[in-house]
């Protein structure tokens, strides 16, 4: 297990890499009356990732943002909603954040260690992530590519809004699932 931390002090010189967001994509899918999914996404969002080299098991910094208003889940009356107090509230917290703190090896994948900032509450979470490999795209950049799963509790960072039908059934459910395909490019 490597601890991000650990490498950063011992780090001579660092590669940057961005995502690019052309080719990358931050979903989530959430149950509604727990009987189909819904999918939304973020559409602006950012990752800083800096490792030795092309090596990314020696990553010294892992740092990824979403812009709240950016929120799609092709319902504009339903995303109002998501950037409201009930859940987001966009107007006094903009941004998700999630900075990775140790990466492990598992299994030929890696999971990612980390903590995820929602509103004001801060918890771990690990993340499944799935290398693709490095390529050099017809333009001359060095890409590398990574599938990013996990699930968390919305309840846990304090969106707890629901409604219950006349069943007993909740609106919204508790898991969230996370899904990321991720195109970063190296830097100059």
């Amino acid at each position: 297990m490597t601890t991000i931390q650990q490498i950063n002090s011992g780090t001579q010189s660092a590669t940057k890499w961005l995502i690019d967001p052309a080719h990358s994509e931050i979903q989530f899918k959430v149950k509604h009356l727990m009987i189909t999914t819904v999918t939304g996404y973020f559409s602006k969002f950012s990752l800083d990732v800096e490792t030795e080299g092309e090596d990314f098991t020696k990553a010294s910094s892992i740092v990824f943002r979403a812009d709240i208003n950016s929120i799609n889940t092709n319902n504009e009356q339903r995303d109002t909603h998501l950037k409201s107090p009930d859940f987001f509230d966009a107007t006094n917290h903009s941004q998700i954040e999630y900075t990775g703190t140790t990466l492990e090896k598992a299994s030929g994948n890696y999971r990612l260690h980390g903590n995820l900032t929602i509103r004001t509450v801060t918890k771990p979470v690990t993340l499944q992530v799935e290398f693709g490999g490095i390529v050099k795209d017809p333009y001359g950049q060095t890409k590398a590519g990574f599938t990013v799963e996990g699930k968390i509790s919305r309840k846990e960072f304090g969106l707890t809004w629901n409604a219950v039908t006349e069943a007993g059934s909740v609106v919204v459910s508790d898991e969230i699932k996370i899904h990321c395909e991720v195109q970063l490019v190296k830097q100059g």
